[in-house]
C-alpha cells in the first residue's frame, strides 16, 4: 500500500497511469485534482483520511470502492495529520488570546470532555490521531540514534540543574545523538533545549533569557512567549547540516503540563501509554534519568523491563540515573533496580551517577 502524504505524490499517482486501487491519502486538500480523480473508476480499496474534498467527489469515492473517513469539525487538532507538530502550531493564538485559546489548551479540554460525555467518535478520532503521530515519528527519525532524557517538570530555568541538563543535551547532540525527551517542562525543556542548541554561546545566552520566566506557573502564558523567542533567536543560526537534534514526546494526559517548544519536531499524544512505549522504544542509543517523581519513575521501571528480559548475549542500551542520593534515598529505587538487574544483563548496562559529564561519557563509549 502506498502512503500519499503530499500533493506532490498524488500528482504522481495520477500522472504514472499506475492503478490507484489501495493508496493511502493522509490529511490532503483534493480539491485541485478532484477532475482527475472523478475521471478515474479504479479507486476500489483507496482510503481518504481526512482532508478536503467536495460532497460529489466524496460520493464518487464511496460508489467506486474506496473508504472515505470523516474528521470532526469541533476538533482542535487534525487526527489525521502526516507530519509532527511544529512550536508555533500548537501555541498559536498564544500572545492575542492567551494560553487558553491555542489549539494545545483546547486539545486537552477536547480529550476531556469526551471522555466525560462518553463520546466514541472523539475517542476514535485520538486513537486514530495518536497512530497517525506515530507514523509521522517514524517517518522523522528515520535510522537516526535516540538517546532518551527523562526528568521531571519541576526544574525551574534558574536553577543550575536546569543548566547541567541543557550542557547534557547540547554534548549528545553535538556528538551526532537525537534528544527525546517526554516533551514538557523542568528537565525535559532543558535538555531539548540544549540538543537545539547550536553552540554553547547560543545555548548560554538562551539560558539567561528563559531565567527570567523560571516556571510555567503562575502564567504558562509568559513562559511559553519567552520560549518562543528564544526558540525564534535559535533556528535563526544556521547548522552545518540539516539533521534532527531535538524532539519532544508529551501527552495531553498531562495537561497541567504545557510542552516545550526547543524542539525540531513535537509528537504529542493523547494516550499516555502510547507516548511512553513510543519514546522508551526509540531510544535505542541508551537513556539518562534525571531527578524525578512518580511519572519519571514510571518510566525507570517501563525502561528496565525490557532489559530484564532481554536474551543473554545481546547488546543493550545504557540506563543511568543521575542524582546518587535522589535515587537511593529521596526516591529509593536504584537498590530494586540492583536487586533486579543482578546476574543479568540489565545490571551490567545500569550506571548510578552524580555527574552530568559522566552520565554523558557512558553513553557515549557506547557507540
Amino acid at each position: 500500500m502506498d502512503e500519499i502524504e503530499t500533493l506532490r505524490d498524488l500528482d504522481a499517482a495520477l500522472t504514472s497511469g499506475a492503478p490507484l486501487r489501495g493508496l493511502r491519502i493522509q490529511d490532503l486538500d483534493l480539491t485541485r485534482h478532484e477532475s482527475r480523480l472523478l475521471a478515474r473508476t479504479d479507486l476500489e480499496g483507496i482510503v481518504v483520511l481526512g482532508g478536503r474534498l467536495s460532497p460529489e467527489l466524496d460520493e464518487h469515492l464511496r460508489l467506486h470502492g474506496a473508504l472515505v473517513f470523516p474528521t470532526d469539525p469541533h476538533a482542535p487538532v487534525n487526527p489525521y495529520r502526516a507530519t509532527l507538530y511544529q512550536p508555533h502550531e500548537l501555541y498559536a493564538g498564544l500572545d492575542r488570546y492567551g494560553y487558553e485559546s491555542t489549539p494545545d489548551a483546547r486539545a486537552y479540554t477536547w480529550a476531556r470532555d469526551a471522555d466525560v460525555r462518553h463520546d466514541v467518535f472523539v475517542t476514535l478520532l485520538r486513537a486514530i490521531h495518536d497512530d497517525s503521530v506515530s507514523d509521522a515519528l517514524g517517518e522523522f527519525l528515520g535510522n537516526a540514534p535516540v538517546v532518551g532524557v527523562m526528568g521531571g517538570h519541576a526544574l525551574t530555568r534558574d536553577s543550575e540543574a536546569y543548566a547541567g541538563a541543557a550542557r547534557l543535551g547540547h554534548r549528545l547532540a553535538s556528538a551526532g545523538l537525537v534528544v527525546a525527551t517526554g516533551g514538557g517542562p523542568g528537565a525535559m525543556e532543558a535538555a531539548n533545549l540544549g540538543a537545539l542548541s547550536p553552540s554553547p554561546e547560543a545555548m548560554t545566552e538562551a539560558l539567561g533569557r528563559l531565567a527570567g520566566i523560571p516556571s510555567f506557573r503562575p502564567s504558562t502564558r509568559d513562559w511559553a512567549a519567552v520560549a518562543l523567542e528564544t526558540y525564534d533567536e535559535l533556528v535563526r543560526v544556521p547548522l552545518p547540516d540539516s539533521r534532527v537534534r531535538s524532539v519532544g514526546i508529551p501527552t495531553w494526559f498531562y495537561g497541567h503540563e504545557p510542552p516545550n517548544v526547543f524542539c525540531n519536531g513535537i509528537a504529542k499524544y493523547f494516550s499516555n501509554a502510547i507516548r511512553e512505549d513510543g519514546l522508551l522504544a526509540r531510544s535505542t542509543g541508551g537513556l539518562v534519568v534525571l531527578h524525578g517523581a512518580a511519572g519519571t519513575v514510571q518510566e525507570i521501571f517501563q525502561s528496565i523491563t525490557p532489559l530484564y528480559y532481554a536474551e543473554e548475549g545481546g547488546v543493550l542500551p545504557p540506563l543511568v540515573l543521575v542524582g546518587v542520593d535522589h535515587w537511593s534515598q529521596d526516591v529509593p529505587v536504584w537498590h530494586a533496580i540492583e536487586a533486579l538487574g543482578r546476574d543479568r544483563g540489565l545490571g551490567r548496562v545500569v550506571h548510578l551517577v552524580d555527574d552530568i559529564d559522566e552520565a554523558a561519557d557512558i553513553v557515549l563509549s557506547r557507540g
